[in-house]
């Protein structure tokens, strides 16, 4: 290091000191944790070094719980997020559905679901079946799970979807909204088959589809006799 580098290093690390507040500890950590931008550690700092001292720790064990306990809130304040940005009608989980209602459903297929491992290949999921039996409660509890293994989700019923890109179409901007959806690992489109489509819709539709290939996921819930349905997933596949 040349004398000019280290004596500017040098004068940096003094600026540093002296823009720390000089009335003690508490003030000087208060002021650290918010220019980094670590409230947790700013409220639980202390907290936890009077635990160590009690439990005879090493300083570095009290770093890696401070820095636990301010990631550990960090990814909960992402995961909350997720969820109140994919506008589900109502916060369902997989915890609350009964799935002694719904005999049919391979829980192999469920447990393979619940790993977000789809997300991640972007492969698409169809849920069939006739009304009433928890297609939508299934699909917001699965998108919930990937909000929580840190995806992106979006949740909408067929109809919402249509309306949205339609006048986006009819705007000239169908390919920007495309665009916009596309940053979204998960999109949810409920109640597929409920309306039928018009030619303008099946065209749009088709385009949200086939933007997201290989690109991001797709959970359609439908009541769709199988034949259709199975019409439907040779699109997504």
């Amino acid at each position: 290091m040349t004398t000019t580098a280290a004596k500017t290093k040098a004068e940096d690390q003094a600026t540093a000191a002296a823009a720390l507040p000089a009335d003690g500890l508490p003030s000087q950590m208060a002021y650290l944790t918010r220019v980094l931008k670590t409230p947790t550690i700013g409220r639980v700092w202390e907290e936890l070094a009077d635990h160590a001292r009690d439990e005879n720790g090493s300083h570095e064990e009290y770093l890696a719980t401070v820095l636990q306990r301010q990631l550990a809130d960090r990814e909960s304040a992402g995961t909350t997020m997720r969820i109140r940005t994919a506008h589900f009608p109502a916060v369902k989980t997989l915890e609350d559905f009964n799935l002694d209602h719904l005999p049919s459903l391979r829980r192999d297929v469920l447990a393979h679901l619940v790993t977000g491992m789809f997300v991640a290949k972007a492969e698409n999921v169809i849920l069939l079946g006739p009304p009433g039996i928890g297609k939508t409660h299934l699909a917001i509890g699965l998108g919930v799970k990937a909000a929580y293994a840190g995806y992106s989700v979006l949740f909408d019923t067929a109809s919402n979807w249509i309306s949205r890109l339609t006048t986006a179409h009819h705007a000239g901007q169908l390919d920007t909204e495309l665009k916009k959806i596309r940053r979204y690992k998960l999109i949810i489109i409920d109640e597929v088959g409920y309306i039928p489509f018009d030619q303008d819709a099946a065209n749009v539709f088709f385009q949200l589809i086939a933007s997201r290939y290989e690109l991001g996921s797709i959970m359609v819930t439908s009541n769709l006799p199988f034949g259709k349905a199975h019409m439907f997933a040779r699109i997504c596949a």
